[in-house]
């Protein structure tokens, strides 16, 4: 598959000279902006190379520790299912990565409480 890298980078220089920091919290999903990435890290998609995201670690308010979603029904150790809105996703826990939070775009929900804990146990379980 052939990626836009050209259109990426422009879109990359905007958001890393123009773009805000919002307000946001770990347990939170935001769409954020992931861009064209290479071989199989998770890219985002459509024009704004949007990604939905759970923020796992906010270090302060410019980096955080995100892990991307997605709607494809997934099993085993790298993945962790979840109801957001009342619709299943799987989080991809090898996708782990950290983000400058202007990459952030809009929230979209949020991980319970109760299952963010087991996420974060999927998590050091799959580190172990």
């Amino acid at each position: 598959m052939k990626k836009d890298f050209k259109n990426w980078g422009g879109q990359k220089a905007n958001i890393h000279n123009e773009k805000q920091r919002p307000f946001f919290h770990e347990r939170e999903v935001w769409f954020c902006t992931l861009g064209e990435n290479i071989g199989f890290e998770q890219d985002g998609s459509g024009g704004k190379f949007l990604r939905p995201a759970v923020i796992l670690k906010k270090f302060n308010n410019e980096v955080v520790w995100i892990l991307p979603l997605t709607r494809n029904p997934k099993a085993g150790k790298y993945y962790f299912s979840v109801l957001l809105n009342g619709k299943a996703s799987t989080i991809i826990l090898s996708q782990i990565r950290l983000i400058d939070t202007k990459r952030l775009q809009y929230k979209i929900g949020m991980v319970n409480e109760n299952e963010f804990g087991k996420l974060k146990e999927a998590l050091v379980a799959l580190l172990k």
